[in-house]
């Protein structure tokens, strides 16, 4: 459709729209790298790619509808409420994000509206989708060797947004950040996020880098570029609101998986919680 395509060709001319390579970061009172709360520690973020069936698999990124709508009995079992990042966020703003757990879905497959949202809808959870800008309607070319998934159209990142699901951005191309200029990280981030918003009509506030890969310039970039929030994947220097860490769920992971997987996310927070306090108490 023409806007689809308007889309691919707005985010490509926005390159040579970026800001200066030395723009100053603005003040905010969400800097890169803020840390929890004293004596608090980071969200539970569960790490989606693909819900579908699939008989080749090579990067694991794809749960089967079934297994899937275990995982999240086994999280209303317990207690547990799916929540977008963004809603996450908030709650832990206002100290109610007990007993909440982030629900995220990287690279914006089509079959998140086919098979994940159902079966969410049916728990009262909900969930967020970060989408290639450039690529909507396209597929995980990216991929090499993995079969080929369609993804998101604009209607249908339309139609999500509209019925209250977070849209994110997951950049323009699914390109890894680290390296970039300034120039391009800058497309990137803002480009990517003014596509996103003419799309779903309204603010697009949270960010997730591309494979999970995120260093200093591309945490201040997604900074720079007005965003609440990014997502990156490991426990870091950066861990912070802008590079949360994450957790990878996968089609082998049942009940005990998910239990051990809680625990070691929050023994990885401890650590470098322990690590951030030292750095500071240098002189």
């Amino acid at each position: 459709m023409d806007n689809e395509r308007g889309t691919v060709r707005s985010a490509r001319a926005g390159v040579t729209n970026a800001p200066p390579a030395r723009a100053r970061l603005p003040r905010s009172r969400r800097p890169v790298g803020e840390p929890a709360a004293p004596g608090s520690s980071w969200p539970w973020i569960l790490m989606y790619h693909s819900v579908a069936v699939e008989e080749e698999d090579p990067y694991q990124l794809t749960v089967s509808p079934d297994r899937f709508a275990e995982q999240i009995a086994w999280l209303h079992r317990r207690g547990r409420r799916g929540v977008s990042v963004r809603e996450l966020i908030r709650a832990r703003e206002l100290g109610r994000d007990d007993g909440l757990v982030g629900l995220t879905f990287d690279d914006g497959y089509a079959d998140f509206a086919r098979y994940a949202v159902p079966i969410l809808q049916a728990y009262g959870f909900t969930a967020t989708a970060y989408v290639v800008a450039d690529l909507l309607g396209q597929d995980n070319g990216w991929d090499a060797e993995g079969p080929r998934k369609k993804l998101l159209t604009v209607p249908e990142v339309t139609e999500l947004a509209a019925a209250g699901w977070e849209i994110g951005s997951h950049g323009l191309g699914h390109q890894a950040l680290p390296g970039l200029s300034a120039e391009t990280l800058a497309a990137q981030t803002r480009e990517s996020r003014r596509l996103l918003e003419e799309v779903v009509g309204g603010p697009v506030t949270g960010f997730c880098y591309p494979y999970g890969a995120v260093d200093l310039p591309a945490a201040q970039a997604v900074h720079d570029a007005g965003y609440d929030y990014a997502c990156a994947i490991a426990h870091s220097p950066l861990t912070g609101r802008f590079a949360l860490p994450r957790c990878y769920v996968g089609a082998r992971d049942g009940a005990w998986r998910l239990r051990a997987k809680r625990g070691r996310h929050r023994l990885r927070d401890t650590v470098a919680r322990l690590r951030r306090g030292r750095r500071g108490a240098r002189p």
